[in-house]
Order: structure tokens, then C-alpha cells, then sequence
């Protein structure tokens, strides 16, 4: 029987919303799925995922999260390893190919990401969200880098005269005003598909 192999897609990456240029940013969290043993004649194929292969493996780990709750660290039941392997082929992949994909996710930070961008649902036609462009979720994300320390530091504190000279330095140093800047961060929060893609944005970045 082939196994299914649990061992990656991490915790979707949220940077933490920052009102008025005073506020922490989350470091991305990395959760990793439980994993079962492959079988040992299972050969897993090479190459890159595709964007479609990581939509079908972000919505596979969705559907498996919920057997991973009830494994919780131990080994499945032979029950549960054929209900996994079912939702992996309903997903529309291979169980070698999952098993694939999950490790190359499991090492790559931008292919999590990506993976993240692909399970978020859409941001809402007209919101801030769907209007953001990469441009602008890259240069957020590196605006968030730039002023992360700082915020820290003040720890949801409002920052002096001289704190909001140098975030507000920083921020338009990335390419966007504080308008814009604070709309998206703003967003953001309530945005599980904006949050992904900034985080993809940093992670292409080296962030």
C-alpha cells in the first residue's frame, strides 16, 4: 500500500497589522504536518511544482489537517492511511507526487509560501487586497523588514516624533507612502490571501 508522507505545508504566514506606523510584525510561524513512513518501492518524482500542483497539495493538506488532529504525532492506523491516500488522488496528484511536493515544500521557504498563496482563498473583488499589485506586496514586505526591529522594540507602544521620522523613512524607501502603506497593512489582517502573497514577496526577497 502506498504511505502518505505528512511532513510539510507550514503554518500559513501572517505579519501582524501595524495601524499608524506602530505596530510589531510577526516572525512566520512554520507548523509541520506529522508524517508516515513512504514506502520503500515508492519513487518519488522529480521537478519543480507547478502553481496547479501546489493549489492540489495546499487543498489536499486541508482535508488531511483534520486526521493529522487525530494522529496527533503517532503513527496512522491503516484506516486512516487509505482515507489519506484518498484525498490525495481526489486532490487530482499522485501519492508520489504529493510525497514530492511535501518534501520539497517542507525545505523551501518559498515554495511553503507559494503553497500558502495557493490555499488562500481570493481577496474580495474591490477590497484593498485584490488591488494590491506584487510590486506593492514586495515593497510592503520589505518595509516591514525595514521597520521590524523598531517595532519590537516598542512593543505596541506608540513611537516618539523621532520613531515615526524613521519608520516613515524607511517606509517610503520602500517605494510606498504612508497612505498606501498603512491601507495595506491594514488590510492585511483580515486578508489570509494579501498576508500570503506579502509573505511570498519576502520569502522571494530572502527575507
Amino acid at each position: 500500500m502506498r504511505l502518505v508522507t505528512l511532513a510539510a505545508l507550514s503554518a500559513l504566514t501572517a505579519a501582524a497589522a501595524a495601524p499608524a506606523l506602530a505596530q510589531d510584525a510577526a516572525a512566520p510561524a512554520a507548523t509541520p504536518a506529522p508524517a508516515a513512513q513512504p514506502a520503500p518501492q515508492a519513487a518519488a518524482p522529480q521537478g519543480a511544482p507547478t502553481d496547479q500542483e501546489l493549489s492540489q497539495f495546499a487543498g489536499a493538506m486541508q482535508r488531511l489537517s483534520v486526521i493529522q488532529q487525530q494522529i496527533s504525532g503517532g503513527q496512522p492506523t491503516t484506516e486512516q492511511q487509505a482515507e489519506m491516500a484518498s484525498i490525495v488522488e481526489n486532490s487530482g496528484l499522485e501519492v508520489e507526487r504529493f510525497n514530492a511536493i511535501s518534501a520539497k515544500v517542507s525545505s523551501d521557504t518559498t515554495l511553503q509560501a507559494r503553497a500558502a498563496v495557493a490555499g488562500a482563498t481570493p481577496s474580495a473583488d474591490g477590497s484593498v487586497g485584490a488591488s494590491v499589485t506584487d510590486a506593492e506586496a514586495a515593497q510592503f514586505a520589505t518595509a516591514m523588514a525595514s521597520i521590524s526591529d523598531l517595532a519590537q522594540q516598542l512593543n505596541g507602544a506608540q513611537p516618539n516624533e523621532e520613531q515615526q521620522a524613521q519608520m516613515a523613512s524607511a517606509i517610503e524607501a520602500s517605494g510606498l507612502d504612508i497612505e498606501r502603506f498603512n491601507a495595506i497593512s491594514g488590510a492585511q489582517a483580515q486578508d489570509e490571501h494579501l498576508r500570503a502573497r506579502i509573505a511570498l514577496a519576502a520569502a522571494q526577497r530572502g527575507e
